[in-house]
């Protein structure tokens, strides 16, 4: 059997990339081991850039539903425990407060899609669901790659059938590994990873169990008027941290090993939740799974040939910040538009190696960045007196307290998550000084190399009222500001090359100062690869620099 495209794991990021493809008309078909997404709690974090990718799918108002009520806060709380002295609250929005925000934002905001705390768990079986409705996906869930030879000019490959009595070949004229840290691709091509691997502190560091449990009471009894996204106990000897995953009843637990090799004794388990509650109540243990803290991992290649990784298999993070699944996901924003350009034939031979090129250094600042954010978790103040009701006790919450509150950015960041920029690319056009990176802050900018700067284009805030909605599938040039040239010839070039282009008219002298020139083309990814007041001397040569023929 034959597709253009084969993906090789079917998490969130492989289940993206078969959707962004889908979107450009792009037969794939994605293997996966499991008949069906884990329901178990993962990352917890859609950051602002994910969010847009979702928006371009049309799925963002629908994940936006999943997860907390819409009234809940997003806070992060620190007691000594649940019905005990609350240590620092780093306060966050609910989603009903971010959507009024947005519906009361000024023409040149930026953060339209703001960050969004839905479990992984529940947004994986709607990209699932989804996926299932699109008419160039085919699902081989339940299927195993257990070989795979990259011929120069396609990539054969065997499947199995996980529950046996099944087994077939497919050819591709690529192949994806989406398949996570441990996954048989990368290995099978022997790329290694580099970085850090270890984190030596109490928390955010070594091996570390997830566990899915339900607390029917502690809402009733310690939470209710408490209420926060994440409930984190400090004390001496003692962290504990409850991720709350439906406002209600259900929770991810994240602690410590005990002993890696084995899962959390479940008895044990409900005895730390009830000390760290304060109280008795009860607690039903669903299931647990094992993860490692402390990595800042990536792969010393991105691929090999016609062959690509992709997410976790070329990025390995640790969990602060939530960097993890969204930078797997900008991932496959940047690979989607590349593989689709080779099969339709209008990308060159250089493209699909840009993207390493792009994304490696993103990766590295990105896992480098979720490492550092980890750091003051190790540092927390833990004494046995921030529980007593004494002047000496005040002076120690009161301590801790500040240190916690400090905390901040490990969940916001809105510099890594809107930030990433190409400079240097080989597809990117360099024209005028990009802003100085920055973890923290986020300086919207139209110099080449960076995500395409934001304007609403008319009064509404909704769908199809950004200049987002309205961005092509393929490439889009901008005619901004009352006297942008019609630019017939970067649109006869495109045509030529079979390039995909659409063109927006933006005469707002607004969006014209935004951009800071009266052309614009922006890619596929929403990144732009060139802009000008004129059309160049030479449209063809350079629509051969942007699709990567030279």
């Amino acid at each position: 059997m034959n597709v253009p495209i084969a993906i090789v794991g079917g998490g969130p990021v492989g289940l993206m990339l078969a959707l962004f493809l889908d979107r450009h008309g792009v037969k794939t078909t994605l293997f996966n081991v499991d008949e069906t997404t884990r329901m178990h709690p993962k990352g917890n974090t859609h950051n602002s850039r994910t969010m847009e990718h979702y928006r371009r799918l049309g799925l963002s108002a629908r994940i936006r539903d999943l997860g907390l009520p819409l009234d809940h806060p997003t806070d992060v709380a620190f007691f000594t425990h649940y019905n005990g002295w609350e240590l620092a609250r780093l306060r966050m929005p609910s989603e009903a407060e971010k959507r009024a925000a947005v519906a009361a934002s000024s023409k040149t905001e930026q953060v339209i899609e703001p960050i969004l705390r839905a479990n992984q768990m529940y947004v994986e079986r709607l990209f699932l669901d989804y996926a299932r409705t699109c008419p160039n996906i085919t699902l081989r869930f339940g299927w195993e790659v257990t070989s795979f030879e990259d011929l120069g000019t396609e990539v054969r490959l065997k499947a199995e059938k996980t529950s046996g009595g099944g087994a077939e070949n497919w050819t591709a004229q690529y192949m994806v590994g989406c398949d996570g840290g441990g996954g048989f691709v990368r290995k099978t091509l022997g790329i290694h990873y580099a970085g850090e691997s270890t984190l030596d502190q109490r928390v955010f560091g070594g091996a570390m169990f997830s566990s899915y449990v339900r607390a029917p009471q502690i809402y009733r009894d310690a939470l209710g008027q408490r209420r926060a996204w994440t409930y984190r106990v400090v004390r001496e000897g003692f962290q504990f941290n409850l991720i709350s995953l439906n406002g209600r009843d259900e929770f991810n637990v994240s602690r410590k090993a005990d002993d890696p090799s084995k899962p959390p004794d479940d008895d044990e388990l409900v005895r730390q939740i009830q000390l760290g509650a304060g109280f008795d109540t009860p607690v039903e243990v669903i299931s647990h799974r094992p993860w490692h803290a402390g990595h800042a991992l990536c792969a010393e290649h991105f691929g090999s040939g016609r062959i690509v990784l992709c997410g976790d298999s070329v990025h390995l993070f640790t969990p602060s910040g939530g960097f993890g699944m969204n930078t797997g996901v900008d991932d496959a924003a940047n690979l989607s538009w590349k593989l689709a350009a080779l099969v339709q034939g209008w990308g060159g031979p250089r493209l699909l190696d840009t993207y390493e090129i792009e994304r490696k250094p993103i990766a590295q600042r990105n896992t480098m960045a979720a490492r550092e954010l980890a750091k003051p978790f190790g540092a927390m103040h833990q004494t046995a007196v921030m529980e007593a009701d004494t002047p000496e006790g005040e002076v120690a919450r009161r301590e801790a307290g500040a240190h916690m509150s400090t905390f901040g950015e490990e969940f916001a960041s809105i510099g890594v998550q809107l930030g990433a920029r190409y400079d240097g690319s080989p597809i990117v056009v360099e024209d005028g000084v990009p802003p100085a990176d920055d973890y923290i802050r986020y300086v919207p900018s139209a110099v080449p190399g960076g995500r395409a700067p934001h304007v609403w284009i008319d009064e509404g805030r909704g769908r199809a009222s950004s200049l987002f909605d309205k961005l092509g599938v393929g490439f889009t040039l901008l005619r901004l500001g009352p006297n942008a040239s019609a630019a017939e010839s970067l649109q006869t070039a495109a045509k030529k090359r079979g390039v995909p282009l659409t063109v927006i008219n933006l005469p707002d002298s607004i969006a014209r100062s935004m951009y800071g020139r009266d052309l614009a083309i922006v890619r596929p990814d929403q990144h732009v690869g060139w802009r000008g007041n004129a059309t160049p001397a030479d449209p063809d040569a350079l629509w051969a620099k942007l699709t990567g023929q030279t």
